[in-house]
């Protein structure tokens, strides 16, 4: 889906950019790409389905005697803290914990407003380095991830070797694109695509599996904004040689565009 251009003059003026978020966290960096002037393809490079809801349910009893709930994205709080509250409010001892600013507020916007996250470093080693996770805090604890199927192994493995006791819940699947790259190829074939954002690893492996070698060629040629230092050296692997890391979330997704030496 691409977003119409702003009539207004802006920074992004006369670009197309590709959004690569999951469909339901699109919209808030597709609206202002729009409304720089530019234009948003919206074109997620991760679906987000559902688990079972009731491997979620299962452990709400847990959490009364739990330390810390960690989220690892909005995603897992989306498909998880409904079915908690629904049983019950959320337990007055039981810390809730995320890595970045937009989880964070996924889970202000259900009433948690305490929520322990980084202030600088947005990733699990700036999560690990708060006080509340040091091993003295969480040594003999209950610590529940909440996430979708596999991820990062980091925490949890860090927890545990500072004596917590961890466990995983799976709130949601992530699959890849099931329509392949044709709204990518036809805008390059057109030449109307200017950038893609990334805010993952696993979406731009997905891209590049959906690619031919004549796609992932004008893929490497194309700017892409990542989020996380960690992301760009995935992407300059594959032999991307146009890659531009910004600052965490939406945010710093649209100051490195605006920002870029178009």
């Amino acid at each position: 889906m691409t977003s119409p251009p702003s009539s207004a003059p802006g920074p992004l003026a006369g670009r197309t950019v590709v959004v690569t978020r999951p469909r339901e966290q699109a919209a808030p960096l597709a609206e202002r790409i729009r409304a720089a002037g530019g234009q948003a393809l919206i074109y997620p490079l991760l679906e987000i389905l559902p688990a079972d809801p009731q491997a979620v349910r299962d452990r709400v009893p847990d959490l009364a005697r739990a330390y810390c709930a960690f989220f690892v994205s909005p995603n897992a709080v989306q498909h998880s803290l409904p079915l908690i509250l629904a049983q019950g409010p959320w337990p007055a001892t039981l810390l809730p914990a995320a890595v970045g600013g937009g989880t964070a507020a996924a889970l202000a916007r259900f009433g948690l407003e305490r929520v322990v996250a980084p202030r600088e470093r947005f990733d699990s080693e700036g999560l690990l380095a708060l006080p509340e996770f040091g091993p003295e805090r969480v040594a003999g604890k209950e610590v529940l991830i909440f996430r979708g199927d596999g991820g990062r192994e980091l925490v949890a493995q860090t927890l545990t070797e500072r004596g917590a006791r961890v466990s995983y819940v799976t709130c949601y699947h992530r699959r890849s694109p099931q329509d392949g790259a044709a709204p990518l190829l036809a805008a390059w074939g057109a030449g109307s695509l200017d950038a893609l954002v990334l805010s993952s690893s696993e979406a731009l492996t997905n891209l590049w599996s959906l690619l031919d070698p004549a796609g992932r060629a004008r893929l490497a040629a194309t700017p892409v904004f990542v989020v996380h230092p960690r992301i760009a050296q995935v992407a300059r692997d594959l032999g991307l040689v146009r890659v531009e890391v910004t600052g965490p979330g939406d945010e710093g997704l649209f100051a490195g565009l605006c920002a870029y030496n178009w």
